[in-house]
Protein backbone atom coordinates (compact mmCIF):
# COMPACT_ATOMS: atom_id res chain seq x y z
CA UNK A 1 0.00 0.00 0.00
CA UNK A 2 1.25 3.49 -0.85
CA UNK A 3 1.93 5.65 2.23
CA UNK A 4 -0.75 8.21 3.08
CA UNK A 5 0.01 11.65 1.72
CA UNK A 6 1.41 13.99 4.33
CA UNK A 7 0.78 17.34 2.68
CA UNK A 8 -2.05 19.01 0.76
CA UNK A 9 -1.00 22.03 -1.26
CA UNK A 10 -3.56 24.62 -2.34
CA UNK A 11 -3.57 27.37 -4.90
CA UNK A 12 -5.09 30.54 -3.41
CA UNK A 13 -6.89 32.90 -5.83
CA UNK A 14 -9.88 31.19 -7.42
CA UNK A 15 -9.43 28.17 -5.16
CA UNK A 16 -9.62 29.20 -1.51
CA UNK A 17 -10.28 32.91 -2.03
CA UNK A 18 -12.40 34.78 -4.54
CA UNK A 19 -10.18 35.83 -7.45
CA UNK A 20 -11.81 39.27 -7.74
CA UNK A 21 -9.39 41.08 -5.42
CA UNK A 22 -6.26 40.89 -7.55
CA UNK A 23 -8.24 41.61 -10.68
CA UNK A 24 -9.79 44.78 -9.31
CA UNK A 25 -6.48 46.09 -7.94
CA UNK A 26 -4.62 45.58 -11.22
CA UNK A 27 -7.36 46.40 -13.72
CA UNK A 28 -9.39 49.04 -11.89
CA UNK A 29 -7.38 50.38 -8.95
CA UNK A 30 -4.22 51.29 -10.85
CA UNK A 31 -6.10 52.73 -13.85
CA UNK A 32 -8.26 54.79 -11.47
CA UNK A 33 -5.16 56.27 -9.81
CA UNK A 34 -3.74 56.99 -13.27
CA UNK A 35 -7.00 58.64 -14.29
CA UNK A 36 -6.97 60.90 -11.23
CA UNK A 37 -3.34 61.91 -11.68
CA UNK A 38 -3.39 62.61 -15.42
CA UNK A 39 -6.99 63.72 -15.90
CA UNK A 40 -7.99 61.08 -18.45
CA UNK A 41 -11.18 59.00 -18.38
CA UNK A 42 -10.89 55.72 -16.51
CA UNK A 43 -11.72 53.70 -19.64
CA UNK A 44 -8.87 55.36 -21.50
CA UNK A 45 -6.57 54.84 -18.51
CA UNK A 46 -7.40 51.13 -18.56
CA UNK A 47 -6.37 50.90 -22.21
CA UNK A 48 -3.10 52.71 -21.52
CA UNK A 49 -2.34 50.59 -18.47
CA UNK A 50 -3.20 47.33 -20.22
CA UNK A 51 -0.94 48.24 -23.12
CA UNK A 52 1.93 48.85 -20.70
CA UNK A 53 1.30 45.56 -18.89
CA UNK A 54 1.34 43.67 -22.17
CA UNK A 55 4.53 45.39 -23.30
CA UNK A 56 6.23 43.62 -20.38
CA UNK A 57 4.28 40.34 -20.54
CA UNK A 58 3.49 37.81 -17.87
CA UNK A 59 6.75 35.92 -18.40
CA UNK A 60 8.63 38.83 -16.85
CA UNK A 61 8.70 39.20 -13.06
CA UNK A 62 8.04 42.95 -13.41
CA UNK A 63 4.50 42.05 -14.50
CA UNK A 64 3.79 40.91 -10.91
CA UNK A 65 5.58 43.72 -9.03
CA UNK A 66 3.08 46.35 -8.06
CA UNK A 67 5.80 48.74 -6.87
CA UNK A 68 7.25 48.74 -10.39
CA UNK A 69 3.98 49.92 -11.91
CA UNK A 70 3.24 52.56 -9.29
CA UNK A 71 6.72 53.98 -9.83
CA UNK A 72 6.51 53.71 -13.62
CA UNK A 73 3.26 55.67 -13.75
CA UNK A 74 4.42 58.05 -10.97
CA UNK A 75 1.27 57.38 -8.97
CA UNK A 76 1.16 59.09 -5.55
CA UNK A 77 -0.12 56.07 -3.60
CA UNK A 78 1.69 53.29 -1.77
CA UNK A 79 0.99 49.67 -2.60
CA UNK A 80 -0.28 49.16 0.96
CA UNK A 81 -2.79 51.99 0.64
CA UNK A 82 -3.87 50.83 -2.83
CA UNK A 83 -4.49 47.27 -1.66
CA UNK A 84 -6.34 48.49 1.40
CA UNK A 85 -8.85 50.40 -0.77
CA UNK A 86 -10.19 47.16 -2.27
CA UNK A 87 -10.16 44.84 0.72
CA UNK A 88 -13.93 44.49 0.52
CA UNK A 89 -13.40 42.28 -2.53
CA UNK A 90 -11.57 39.67 -0.48
CA UNK A 91 -13.87 36.76 0.31
CA UNK A 92 -13.16 33.13 1.13
CA UNK A 93 -14.42 30.57 -1.33
CA UNK A 94 -17.57 28.68 -0.27
CA UNK A 95 -16.81 26.05 2.37
CA UNK A 96 -13.08 26.89 2.39
CA UNK A 97 -12.71 27.27 6.15
CA UNK A 98 -14.73 24.19 7.08
CA UNK A 99 -12.84 22.08 4.55
CA UNK A 100 -9.45 23.31 5.74
CA UNK A 101 -10.40 22.72 9.36
CA UNK A 102 -11.33 19.10 8.60
CA UNK A 103 -8.29 18.40 6.42
CA UNK A 104 -5.94 20.13 8.82
CA UNK A 105 -6.65 17.49 11.45
CA UNK A 106 -5.12 14.84 9.19
CA UNK A 107 -2.67 16.59 6.89
CA UNK A 108 -0.18 19.43 6.85
CA UNK A 109 -1.61 22.19 4.65
CA UNK A 110 0.39 24.44 2.32
CA UNK A 111 -0.31 27.44 0.08
CA UNK A 112 1.43 27.30 -3.31
CA UNK A 113 0.37 30.42 -5.19
CA UNK A 114 1.55 32.44 -8.14
CA UNK A 115 0.33 35.67 -6.53
CA UNK A 116 2.75 38.13 -4.99
CA UNK A 117 3.28 37.72 -1.26
CA UNK A 118 1.65 41.07 -0.44
CA UNK A 119 -1.63 39.79 -1.92
CA UNK A 120 -1.35 36.37 -0.30
CA UNK A 121 -0.70 37.72 3.18
CA UNK A 122 -3.58 40.18 3.01
CA UNK A 123 -6.05 37.65 1.63
CA UNK A 124 -5.20 35.01 4.21
CA UNK A 125 -5.32 37.48 7.08
CA UNK A 126 -8.65 39.03 6.12
CA UNK A 127 -10.37 35.70 5.43
CA UNK A 128 -9.12 34.19 8.68
CA UNK A 129 -7.48 31.28 6.83
CA UNK A 130 -3.84 32.01 7.70
CA UNK A 131 -3.71 29.74 10.73
CA UNK A 132 -4.49 26.58 8.76
CA UNK A 133 -1.21 26.63 6.83
CA UNK A 134 2.16 25.31 7.93
CA UNK A 135 3.94 26.72 4.90
CA UNK A 136 3.19 29.45 2.35
CA UNK A 137 4.98 30.00 -0.95
CA UNK A 138 4.62 32.72 -3.57
CA UNK A 139 6.13 31.65 -6.89
CA UNK A 140 6.90 35.24 -7.86
CA UNK A 141 8.02 36.70 -4.53
CA UNK A 142 9.68 33.74 -2.81
CA UNK A 143 11.02 31.68 -5.71
CA UNK A 144 11.33 34.47 -8.30
CA UNK A 145 9.52 32.30 -10.83
CA UNK A 146 6.85 33.76 -13.11
CA UNK A 147 4.72 30.62 -13.32
CA UNK A 148 4.17 27.45 -11.34
CA UNK A 149 6.18 25.36 -13.77
CA UNK A 150 7.69 21.95 -13.00
CA UNK A 151 10.73 23.56 -11.34
CA UNK A 152 8.38 25.31 -8.90
CA UNK A 153 6.89 22.04 -7.69
CA UNK A 154 10.30 20.37 -7.52
CA UNK A 155 11.58 23.19 -5.34
CA UNK A 156 8.45 22.99 -3.17
CA UNK A 157 9.08 19.25 -2.60
CA UNK A 158 12.71 19.92 -1.77
CA UNK A 159 11.78 22.69 0.65
CA UNK A 160 9.19 20.53 2.38
CA UNK A 161 11.60 17.59 2.37
CA UNK A 162 9.08 15.13 0.98
CA UNK A 163 8.86 13.25 -2.33
CA UNK A 164 6.27 14.33 -4.87
CA UNK A 165 4.29 11.15 -4.10
CA UNK A 166 3.46 12.51 -0.64
CA UNK A 167 1.93 15.78 -1.84
CA UNK A 168 -1.55 16.46 -3.17
CA UNK A 169 -2.16 19.73 -5.02
CA UNK A 170 -5.54 21.41 -5.53
CA UNK A 171 -6.22 24.45 -7.71
CA UNK A 172 -8.40 26.04 -10.35
CA UNK A 173 -5.91 26.47 -13.20
CA UNK A 174 -6.01 23.49 -15.57
CA UNK A 175 -2.35 23.78 -16.55
CA UNK A 176 -0.44 25.21 -13.59
CA UNK A 177 -2.56 23.55 -10.89
CA UNK A 178 -3.13 20.23 -12.62
CA UNK A 179 -1.10 19.35 -15.71
CA UNK A 180 2.22 20.65 -14.37
CA UNK A 181 2.11 19.17 -10.86
CA UNK A 182 0.71 15.91 -12.21
CA UNK A 183 3.64 15.70 -14.62
CA UNK A 184 5.93 16.12 -11.61
CA UNK A 185 4.38 13.10 -9.88
CA UNK A 186 2.06 15.04 -7.59
CA UNK A 187 -1.50 13.78 -7.13
CA UNK A 188 -3.55 16.71 -8.43
CA UNK A 189 -7.17 17.83 -8.45
CA UNK A 190 -8.61 20.50 -10.73
CA UNK A 191 -11.27 22.63 -9.04
CA UNK A 192 -13.82 23.65 -11.65
CA UNK A 193 -16.73 26.08 -11.51
CA UNK A 194 -19.24 23.26 -11.07
CA UNK A 195 -20.49 23.15 -14.65
CA UNK A 196 -20.64 19.98 -16.70
CA UNK A 197 -21.73 16.42 -16.08
CA UNK A 198 -22.91 15.30 -12.66
CA UNK A 199 -19.91 13.19 -11.72
CA UNK A 200 -18.50 12.10 -8.39
CA UNK A 201 -15.55 13.59 -6.51
CA UNK A 202 -12.25 12.99 -8.26
CA UNK A 203 -13.83 11.88 -11.53
CA UNK A 204 -11.83 12.53 -14.68
CA UNK A 205 -13.20 15.38 -16.79
CA UNK A 206 -11.25 16.37 -19.90
CA UNK A 207 -8.45 14.11 -18.73
CA UNK A 208 -8.12 15.75 -15.30
CA UNK A 209 -9.21 14.53 -11.88
CA UNK A 210 -11.80 17.06 -10.93
CA UNK A 211 -13.70 18.40 -7.96
CA UNK A 212 -16.51 20.93 -8.24
CA UNK A 213 -16.64 21.92 -4.57
CA UNK A 214 -13.90 21.99 -1.94
CA UNK A 215 -16.00 19.73 0.28
CA UNK A 216 -15.54 16.93 -2.23
CA UNK A 217 -11.98 16.56 -0.95
CA UNK A 218 -13.50 15.19 2.24
CA UNK A 219 -15.30 12.45 0.29
CA UNK A 220 -12.14 11.06 -1.29
CA UNK A 221 -10.97 9.09 1.73
CA UNK A 222 -7.24 9.01 2.39
CA UNK A 223 -5.67 11.31 -0.14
Amino acid sequence: MMPMKKIISFDLDGTLVNAAYGDVVWNYGIPLEYSKKYGVPVDKARIIIRREYESVGDHNLLWYEIDHWLKKFKLPISKEDLLKLYESYIEPAPHAEATLAALGRRYSLVIASNAARIFIDRELALTGLRGYFAHIVSATTDYRMVKKEKAFYKRLCDELQVPASQIVHVGDHPVFDYDVPASAGIESYHLTDGDGADTGPGAYINGRRTIKDLRELLDLGDL
